[in-house]
């Protein structure tokens, strides 16, 4: 029987309006700095995608399902899954998203009820280096997987009923085993879609770790971003089930975030100089003249 794990299945879906800044194919990720509301502009550099965080504002990781069918998103926070507090694998819980739901990731889930809001905080008070992690701090990661459908399960349709005023016994015998035919065939299906699957085929549970972040080319001036553990808030969720079509992840989106400060001194921000300062209202008030000639 294939292994079905137990996750997580999303009780609120967030609208949201465009996503010109959200990064992934099958499924839109999108970081927002919940006090102002703004979606995190990505920078891409060296082949990897960078957002610069506000020390102390409190963040979101936004996923959207772009699919017509459920999908599982296995969430880390610096290499630490934001479900369980686990050093993340990819073969561990996440939320599961139905077609085309977006919904915020909040914070650590605490409990069906509860998360600890992810807040940008400096590296040494992160929630990762505070429990000895501090190797993948300043990088989120969500693995996609697509799910497993069972086998579609023919039954066969009813016999049509034998027109007689008076059925023999055999004509008797016959109709009122169809029902009971039909349900045989329908178990027979059922016992087929649960066979276990054959030698060699590929098991629904994976091993690889999730990609974590590489350390930076040279030092940055100052303490780099990490995420805290900040207060509880209400986040209602619901347990499910999930058969993942392939043990390794569809799609794996990986965002790396710094301070802007930090990504500025490490050029992956470019400083621009300021436009100069221009007046609304440079002149007395009147009424409106003619244009010359």
């Amino acid at each position: 029987m294939n292994r079905m794990g137990a996750f997580l299945t999303l009780s609120l879906a967030l609208a949201g309006a465009g996503r010109a800044q959200s990064l992934g194919a099958i499924a839109e990720v999108s970081i927002i700095d919940r006090d102002t509301g703004v979606i995190l502009s990505p920078h891409y550099y060296r082949g990897e995608y960078w957002v610069a965080g506000r020390p102390g504002a409190r963040y979101a990781i936004e996923i959207h399902n772009r699919l017509g069918e459920r999908l599982l998103a296995v969430t880390s926070v610096d290499g630490v899954n934001v479900l369980s507090g686990a050093t993340a694998a990819l073969d561990q819980a996440g939320y599961v998203f139905d077609p085309g739901e977006r919904y915020q990731i909040t914070g650590w889930r605490k409990s069906d009820a509860e998360v600890a809001a992810f807040t940008f905080t400096e590296s040494p008070n992160s929630y990762a280096e505070r429990t000895g992690r501090p190797a993948n701090v300043g990088v989120i990661g969500v693995a996609l997987f697509r799910e497993r459908r069972p086998p579609a399960v023919w039954v066969p349709p009813p016999r049509p009923p034998v027109l007689s005023e008076a059925p023999t016994a055999r004509q008797s015998e016959g109709v009122a085993r169809a029902p009971s035919e039909a349900l045989s065939s329908l178990a027979g299906s059922a016992e087929r879609a649960q066979a276990p699957p054959a030698p060699g085929a590929p098991s629904d549970r994976a091993a690889a770790p999730l990609l974590g972040g590489s350390e930076f080319a040279s030092p940055a001036p100052r303490a780099k971003l990490g995420t805290g553990h900040g207060d509880r808030e209400y986040s209602y969720v619901n347990h499910t089930e999930f058969a993942r079509l392939q043990p390794q992840p569809n799609e794996i989106i990986r965002i790396r975030y710094d301070s802007l400060e930090n990504l500025l001194a490490m050029g992956i921000v470019k400083r621009r100089p300021l436009p100069p300062t221009i007046n609304p209202f440079p002149a007395s008030p009147g009424y409106v003249p003619d244009p010359p000639g």
